[in-house]
Protein backbone atom coordinates (compact mmCIF):
# COMPACT_ATOMS: atom_id res chain seq x y z
CA UNK A 1 0.00 0.00 0.00
CA UNK A 2 1.39 3.62 -0.93
CA UNK A 3 1.48 5.77 2.09
CA UNK A 4 1.86 9.51 2.09
CA UNK A 5 4.36 10.42 5.03
CA UNK A 6 4.40 13.33 6.97
CA UNK A 7 6.69 14.56 10.20
CA UNK A 8 4.59 14.18 12.99
CA UNK A 9 6.87 15.38 15.95
CA UNK A 10 10.43 15.11 17.77
CA UNK A 11 9.82 13.98 21.48
CA UNK A 12 12.36 14.99 24.12
CA UNK A 13 10.81 12.92 26.63
CA UNK A 14 7.92 10.44 27.04
CA UNK A 15 5.28 13.54 27.42
CA UNK A 16 5.94 14.56 24.12
CA UNK A 17 4.88 11.20 22.17
CA UNK A 18 2.31 10.94 20.10
CA UNK A 19 -1.45 9.29 21.81
CA UNK A 20 -0.70 5.40 20.83
CA UNK A 21 -3.47 5.02 18.39
CA UNK A 22 -1.84 2.95 15.50
CA UNK A 23 1.21 0.51 14.70
CA UNK A 24 4.29 1.67 15.64
CA UNK A 25 7.66 0.76 14.02
CA UNK A 26 10.67 1.75 15.12
CA UNK A 27 14.16 2.15 13.46
CA UNK A 28 17.19 1.82 15.67
CA UNK A 29 20.74 1.51 14.50
CA UNK A 30 24.76 2.79 15.26
CA UNK A 31 24.92 5.98 14.11
CA UNK A 32 26.26 6.81 10.47
CA UNK A 33 24.62 3.08 9.80
CA UNK A 34 22.53 5.02 7.05
CA UNK A 35 19.30 5.20 8.77
CA UNK A 36 17.67 8.20 7.39
CA UNK A 37 18.31 7.10 4.33
CA UNK A 38 16.72 4.00 4.30
CA UNK A 39 13.45 5.36 5.97
CA UNK A 40 13.27 8.05 3.01
CA UNK A 41 13.90 5.28 0.63
CA UNK A 42 10.85 2.94 2.36
CA UNK A 43 8.84 6.06 2.27
CA UNK A 44 9.72 7.25 -1.28
CA UNK A 45 10.41 10.82 -0.55
CA UNK A 46 12.82 12.78 1.71
CA UNK A 47 11.07 12.87 4.90
CA UNK A 48 13.87 12.31 7.27
CA UNK A 49 16.56 14.64 7.40
CA UNK A 50 19.70 13.31 6.41
CA UNK A 51 23.37 14.16 7.75
CA UNK A 52 27.00 13.73 7.13
CA UNK A 53 27.51 14.16 10.93
CA UNK A 54 26.88 10.99 13.01
CA UNK A 55 25.03 11.06 15.99
CA UNK A 56 23.34 14.41 15.22
CA UNK A 57 19.78 13.32 16.14
CA UNK A 58 18.90 13.46 20.02
CA UNK A 59 15.30 12.70 20.48
CA UNK A 60 12.80 10.31 18.93
CA UNK A 61 11.45 11.76 15.41
CA UNK A 62 7.80 10.85 14.78
CA UNK A 63 6.72 10.12 11.02
CA UNK A 64 2.79 9.72 10.27
CA UNK A 65 1.81 7.45 7.51
CA UNK A 66 -1.70 8.39 6.13
CA UNK A 67 -3.42 6.37 3.88
CA UNK A 68 -5.47 7.89 0.49
CA UNK A 69 -8.46 9.29 2.80
CA UNK A 70 -5.87 10.76 4.92
CA UNK A 71 -6.41 8.33 7.51
CA UNK A 72 -3.30 7.23 10.17
CA UNK A 73 -2.34 4.24 9.75
CA UNK A 74 1.28 3.79 11.11
CA UNK A 75 3.71 5.81 12.62
CA UNK A 76 7.78 5.50 11.80
CA UNK A 77 10.10 6.48 14.66
CA UNK A 78 13.80 7.60 14.30
CA UNK A 79 15.53 6.76 17.37
CA UNK A 80 18.92 8.49 17.93
CA UNK A 81 21.73 6.37 16.95
CA UNK A 82 23.75 4.67 19.55
CA UNK A 83 27.88 3.78 19.15
CA UNK A 84 28.81 6.87 18.13
CA UNK A 85 30.40 7.71 21.60
CA UNK A 86 32.05 4.86 23.81
CA UNK A 87 30.20 2.40 24.33
CA UNK A 88 29.65 1.48 28.20
CA UNK A 89 27.89 -1.08 30.18
CA UNK A 90 24.48 -0.70 28.94
CA UNK A 91 23.16 -0.31 25.26
CA UNK A 92 21.15 2.23 26.37
CA UNK A 93 23.60 4.32 28.35
CA UNK A 94 23.85 6.35 25.27
CA UNK A 95 20.54 7.17 25.06
CA UNK A 96 18.53 9.55 27.05
CA UNK A 97 16.02 8.66 29.93
CA UNK A 98 13.37 8.53 27.65
CA UNK A 99 14.47 6.06 24.64
CA UNK A 100 14.21 3.10 27.23
CA UNK A 101 10.80 3.50 28.13
CA UNK A 102 9.68 3.89 24.99
CA UNK A 103 10.94 0.56 23.92
CA UNK A 104 9.76 -1.25 27.12
CA UNK A 105 6.07 0.27 27.61
CA UNK A 106 4.99 1.83 24.32
CA UNK A 107 1.93 -0.19 23.95
CA UNK A 108 1.48 0.70 19.92
CA UNK A 109 5.17 -0.16 19.11
CA UNK A 110 4.78 -3.18 17.05
CA UNK A 111 8.20 -3.94 15.20
CA UNK A 112 11.40 -3.03 16.01
CA UNK A 113 13.65 -2.51 12.64
CA UNK A 114 17.63 -3.01 13.67
CA UNK A 115 20.45 -1.60 11.22
CA UNK A 116 23.30 -3.05 10.65
CA UNK A 117 25.90 -1.71 7.66
CA UNK A 118 26.83 -4.90 5.81
CA UNK A 119 30.34 -3.55 4.87
CA UNK A 120 31.31 -3.43 8.89
CA UNK A 121 31.63 -6.93 11.34
CA UNK A 122 29.05 -7.66 13.79
CA UNK A 123 29.89 -5.00 16.79
CA UNK A 124 29.17 -5.70 20.50
CA UNK A 125 26.84 -2.88 20.49
CA UNK A 126 24.41 -4.15 17.80
CA UNK A 127 24.59 -7.66 20.26
CA UNK A 128 23.80 -6.17 23.01
CA UNK A 129 20.87 -4.07 21.25
CA UNK A 130 19.31 -6.99 20.50
CA UNK A 131 19.69 -8.85 23.26
CA UNK A 132 18.59 -6.18 25.11
CA UNK A 133 15.29 -6.30 22.68
CA UNK A 134 14.97 -9.66 23.28
CA UNK A 135 14.77 -9.57 27.04
CA UNK A 136 12.23 -6.73 26.35
CA UNK A 137 10.03 -9.17 24.50
CA UNK A 138 10.01 -6.69 21.49
CA UNK A 139 9.44 -7.91 17.92
CA UNK A 140 12.78 -7.10 15.69
CA UNK A 141 14.17 -7.99 12.24
CA UNK A 142 17.80 -7.08 11.50
CA UNK A 143 18.33 -5.18 7.78
CA UNK A 144 21.95 -5.18 6.38
CA UNK A 145 22.25 -1.29 4.80
CA UNK A 146 24.29 -0.35 2.59
CA UNK A 147 24.59 -3.61 0.54
CA UNK A 148 25.24 -2.14 -2.87
CA UNK A 149 28.54 -1.45 -2.04
CA UNK A 150 29.53 -4.98 -1.83
CA UNK A 151 29.55 -7.69 -4.71
CA UNK A 152 28.06 -11.12 -4.38
CA UNK A 153 30.85 -13.12 -3.20
CA UNK A 154 31.50 -10.46 -0.37
CA UNK A 155 27.72 -9.76 0.46
CA UNK A 156 27.33 -13.51 1.05
CA UNK A 157 30.28 -13.17 3.39
CA UNK A 158 29.49 -10.44 5.06
CA UNK A 159 25.42 -11.68 5.72
CA UNK A 160 26.83 -14.60 6.92
CA UNK A 161 29.55 -13.25 8.93
CA UNK A 162 26.69 -11.09 10.76
CA UNK A 163 23.77 -13.45 11.14
CA UNK A 164 26.38 -15.81 13.53
CA UNK A 165 27.57 -12.22 15.40
CA UNK A 166 24.20 -11.24 15.87
CA UNK A 167 22.87 -14.85 16.93
CA UNK A 168 19.85 -14.67 14.09
CA UNK A 169 18.60 -16.83 11.32
CA UNK A 170 18.06 -14.11 8.73
CA UNK A 171 18.92 -10.99 7.91
CA UNK A 172 17.63 -8.93 5.23
CA UNK A 173 19.92 -7.21 2.92
CA UNK A 174 18.87 -3.51 1.92
CA UNK A 175 20.23 -0.82 -0.39
CA UNK A 176 18.86 2.91 0.01
CA UNK A 177 20.68 3.70 -3.09
CA UNK A 178 19.37 1.19 -4.95
CA UNK A 179 16.46 -0.25 -3.26
CA UNK A 180 17.06 -3.69 -3.10
CA UNK A 181 15.46 -4.89 -0.52
CA UNK A 182 13.13 -2.33 -0.06
CA UNK A 183 9.74 -4.41 -0.86
CA UNK A 184 11.10 -7.39 1.35
CA UNK A 185 11.11 -5.09 4.57
CA UNK A 186 7.82 -3.23 3.63
CA UNK A 187 6.04 -6.62 3.68
CA UNK A 188 7.97 -7.38 6.91
CA UNK A 189 6.48 -4.29 7.99
CA UNK A 190 3.24 -4.60 6.87
CA UNK A 191 2.76 -8.48 8.73
CA UNK A 192 3.59 -6.70 11.80
CA UNK A 193 0.23 -4.73 11.71
CA UNK A 194 -0.87 -5.23 15.32
CA UNK A 195 0.94 -4.54 18.13
CA UNK A 196 1.25 -7.92 20.90
CA UNK A 197 3.21 -7.66 24.13
CA UNK A 198 4.75 -11.22 25.29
Amino acid sequence: MRYATHFLLSALSAAQFPAPTVPEIAFLGRSNVGKSSLLNALVGEKAAKVSSTPGRTRAINFFALMDANQNQKKIFSDLPGYGYAKISKSISAQWPGFIEPYLVERETLALCVCLVDSNIPPRPADRQLLDWLRAAGREFVVAATKIDRLSGNERARHLAALRNGLGVDRILAVSAKTGAGIGELWARIEKQGQWTRH
